[in-house]
């Protein structure tokens, strides 16, 4: 099985017409933020490639970071978004959480990486940076 599917993501990097990730950022930073609240980022992306683009799954590097995508293939020229959140509440301090997305996009990697970065103030603290 795992030999079908690199033969599968294999097939679909050399695939001319592949889907392709153009995203309008892939690291989003975040500043200081105060504790409470998510922190919600958009990570908006078009599909420039000749097929729609259609994302399998997307997994944070821990539980306190949640993404949520487009489930609709995403047509050639059109745009789709993955919508991520940090759960600041009781994570004090400096924070580097990535997002693996699977996909069939081609890619010169195995899966896309998204990466969030921000540091979260103390609660009743009055000032936040966006």
């Amino acid at each position: 099985m795992l030999i079908g599917l690199v033969n599968v993501a294999q097939a679909q990097n050399n695939n001319p017409n592949a889907p392709v990730f153009k995203f309008n950022e892939e690291t989003h930073e975040f500043g200081n933020i105060k504790e409470g609240p998510n922190a919600v980022f958009d990570f908006v992306f078009t599909n420039v490639g000749k097929e729609p683009l259609i994302i399998q799954d997307c997994k944070a590097s821990c539980g306190c970071t949640t993404p949520d995508w487009t489930k609709a293939p995403v047509l050639p020229g059109q745009q789709g978004k993955i919508t991520v959140k940090y759960d600041t509440k009781g994570r004090v301090g400096t924070f580097n959480k990535s997002i693996f997305i699977a996909s069939n996009a081609k890619s010169k990697e195995k899966r896309y990486e998204l990466v969030i970065t921000g540091n979260v103030l103390a609660g009743d603290t009055s000032t936040q940076d966006k």
